[in-house]
């Protein structure tokens, strides 16, 4: 037994008989009453800390005295207890599994996708998985210890991001709305609002999350663009989150045996900025993040949007879609900024920033070129039978191509004349 608190003591399972120290490792398991330690973190990492606390419902256990079992499982506590948890990625080290194989080897079998696929071993273990993909994402165990650190941080500090606001930038019916199907991790949801938030379109709509909304991971992952958060409404179906649409394009990477229109993002955008001038309301349909749209949900929509891709790797992140789409929606708005604007910051043009200085006239110019031409001759490198007109003439192409500022001709002329007379005690005498 590891005492962590005042009111919560970290217990060491000692297996069905025996020493404890004899049991083999998976017998010995770090709990909170009767719930693993990986457990709590796990929840409290998922679905935020007070929402966490209340799902697990462990009595004694609450933020007071969270922070020492965060803890004990942060530092790794549990590898002087010789103790792991189920799931944990130091329980599949110690027991020398290294590989997918390996870990299969040690079942009897594993039913996939509710028996679509069977996979059988020697073992003696079953276990049921949603998918192949969270087989070889999961098999090694995850990194609770990590995961304890990030939750310890938030328990101490706060959510950093979460209060931090932005507001929108244009009317709601000004921008295609962005809608979401089935989006099932609220960080995509808050990565989504950020890129929307860059490209000033405001207006979120998500049909059946599966995480359940409002979701207070979307609001962290927004960094900022809590607007777009606050804004977003969840609907059950596609059909109640199309309902006042008249324009919406699909967005997809598989290729669709339907009679519509093909669009790039450049089309896209400029065939509902035309309709939106016209009173239309648009909207841009975006897929789950597994599996993209069913055909179904894109013959719903007007068009579809292909975004240019390799052409054998076309799969793209749901933020990076919409962050596409934004910023082609962006190139041709008013209200489009080279950077940020602030207090202190003007926003940026394109060329050359001249700041408070500005572009050397011809005659400067050609002051510099009779200075240069002056000292070269005195000093010899001139001299016959040099061509004269051919070098300078090629400096003074050289000069006027990099269109030097009125600033940048005098510091010129000023290393011309310290490297032709020196400066200070350095300075040579006339020759």
């Amino acid at each position: 037994m590891s005492t962590v608190g005042a009111t919560v003591k970290i217990l060491v399972s000692p297996g069905d008989s025996g020493s404890p120290t004899a049991q083999p490792l998976e017998c010995r398991v770090p709990v909170v009453g009767h719930t693993p330690v990986a457990e709590i973190v796990r929840t409290c990492h998922e679905r935020m800390i007070d929402d966490g606390l209340a799902s697990l419902a462990i009595p004694g256990l609450d933020r007071s005295t969270l922070e020492p079992v965060l803890t004990y499982c942060a530092e790794m506590v549990c590898a002087a207890d010789g103790a792991t948890c189920p799931g944990c990625r130091r329980r599949t080290k110690r027991a020398g599994v290294a590989s997918l194989d390996a870990f299969i080897a040690r079942h009897a079998e594993i039913v996939v996708a509710q028996g679509a696929v069977r996979l059988t071993g020697p073992g003696d273990r079953l276990l049921t998985v949603a998918s192949l993909d969270d087989l070889a994402k999961s098999w090694a165990g995850e990194e609770y210890w990590y995961w304890a650190r990030r939750v310890l941080r938030k328990l101490r500090y706060g959510i950093r991001r979460s209060q931090i606001s932005g507001e929108p930038s244009v009317s709601e019916s000004d921008t295609p709305v962005v809608i979401l199907m089935e989006p099932q991790l609220p960080d995509n949801i808050g990565m989504v609002a950020r890129a929307m938030g860059n490209f000033a379109l405001d207006t979120l709509r998500l049909v059946d999350p599966r995480d359940g909304w409002p979701n207070e991971k979307a609001r962290i992952a927004a960094s900022g663009a809590n607007y777009v958060i606050d804004r977003a409404t969840a609907y059950d179906d596609i059909t109640s989150a199309l309902s006042d649409l008249t324009y919406v394009v699909a967005t997809t990477a598989r290729q669709r045996d339907m009679r519509k229109p093909v669009l790039t993002p450049e089309q896209a955008v400029a065939e509902m900025r035309h309709r939106i001038a016209a009173g239309e309301r648009c909207g841009i349909l975006f897929g789950r993040e597994r599996n993209g749209l069913e055909t179904s949900e894109v013959s719903r929509c007007d068009a579809i949007v292909m975004i240019p891709v390799n052409s054998s790797f076309a799969s793209l992140n749901l933020a990076q879609a919409v962050l596409i789409l934004g910023y082609e929606w962006m190139r041709t708005s008013p209200v489009a900024s080279l950077g940020r604007v602030t207090t202190y910051e003007r926003p940026k043009s394109l060329g050359v920033n001249l700041g408070q200085d500005r572009r050397a006239t011809k005659d400067e110019v050609a002051g510099l070129m009779g200075h240069l031409t002056s000292e070269l001759t005195r000093l010899g490198f001139l001299a016959p039978p040099r061509d004269k007109g051919d070098v300078m003439q090629g400096v003074e192409t050289m000069i006027v191509r990099a269109e030097p500022t009125e600033q940048e001709v005098r510091t010129l002329r000023g290393i011309v004349a310290t490297l032709a007379h020196g400066k200070g005690k350095a300075r040579k005498s006339p020759t």
